[in-house]
């Protein structure tokens, strides 16, 4: 997916973007969602995939920027 690309998230990857945008941590993040540490490892890193970020600051720069959160 390219960057500013039309792209569907679930309500789950959202309440996480949301989540990431605030500053939490992975740890915080999962303890929040009653997820594992490594459930919202794949979360993350299927949205990075999702919204063709390169890492969590590019992910918050999309998300801001797409009006996902």
């Amino acid at each position: 997916m390219q960057e500013g690309g039309n792209v569907s998230l679930t309500p789950k990857e959202r309440e996480l973007l949301r989540l990431i945008c605030e500053g939490l941590t992975s740890a915080e993040i999962a303890r929040k969602m009653f997820f594992s540490v490594e459930t919202i490892s794949s979360y993350r890193r299927n949205l990075l995939y999702k919204l063709g970020a390169h890492n969590t600051a590019s992910l918050v720069r999309i998300a801001v920027k797409e009006q996902l959160i």
